[in-house]
């Protein structure tokens, strides 16, 4: 069937997605006799409006979201992944060779980590266990992994050993993975031992940097982490809610949009 009309052509999209939760761009393609490239526009449109969610290679029904509940690292990675790459690749442009940097457990600061092969040396501190594994593939920097309790979801490392090693550590520019935001509430979480780490991440920082897809804005969770002018940056993508974005920048935050 050659869809034609753009309206039509979304339409079907989310009647698919209604009967089967994910669908793929090759798929797509082939029903509706439309290329591929047109057929990542209209799912970059759909997600713009919250109406599924972009995986890679295709889409995904948009879940029942509960903010409360603890997702593991390995179905948020397929969340906005696009997104979350040139969030990363927008970050470092913040650091420069021999800063002292902090990596946040997360989908989006792991992009971060991903962007730094242009650097020859930096010293990071990470509680994430995939993300020092990644950092160690550039054999060139000084990687710390903060050592504690290791939480199978998040892949992360949190608890009384974390925390006591951490507070070693002080000046440094911090990347922070957000869960969810508000401009009233600030940051929070799920999960308390998380929020007790980011606390402690925050208040030693010398500079705070939030790295997340606007999914997780004008929301939040169970535990509070920080008030929002606790922040210095917010790095973002297009898709932040109208006026937000002054908001922000009126109360002293940076906001950088990708």
């Amino acid at each position: 069937m050659n869809t034609s009309s753009a309206k039509e052509r979304r339409a079907l999209i989310l009647r698919m997605l209604e009967q089967k939760e994910e669908v793929r761009v090759t798929d797509l393609s082939r029903d509706t006799g439309i290329s591929e490239v047109t057929i990542r526009k209209d799912l970059t449109i759909l997600q713009r409006r919250h109406l599924l969610l972009r995986t890679r290679g295709g889409a995904m029904r948009k879940p029942v979201e509960n903010l409360n509940e603890d997702t593991t690292i390995a179905k948020k990675r397929m969340f906005n992944f696009h997104e979350k790459e040139r969030i990363g690749e927008e970050a470092v442009k913040l650091i420069k060779d021999g800063d002292y940097i902090m990596l946040d457990s997360g989908t989006t600061t792991m992009e971060v980590a991903r962007h730094l092969g242009s650097f020859q040396h930096l010293h990071i501190i990470t509680n994430a266990m995939n993300i020092a594994a990644e950092l160690i593939n550039y054999k060139r920097f000084d990687v710390v992994l903060l050592g504690g309790n290791v939480r199978t979801n998040s892949l992360s490392t949190v608890g009384p050993l974390a925390l006591s090693v951490l507070r070693n550590f002080s000046r440094y520019k911090l990347f922070l993975g957000v869960d969810s935001f508000s401009l009233e509430n600030g940051i929070s979480t799920p999960n308390l031992e998380e929020a007790l780490l980011n606390q402690l991440m925050i208040q030693q920082a010398d500079k705070v940097i939030a790295v997340f897809d606007s999914s997780k804005f004008n929301k939040r969770s169970f535990v509070h982490i920080a008030n929002a002018n606790e922040l210095d940056c917010i790095i973002t993508d297009s898709a932040i809610p109208n006026g937000l974005a002054s908001k922000l920048r009126a109360v002293g935050i940076e906001v950088r949009v990708v």
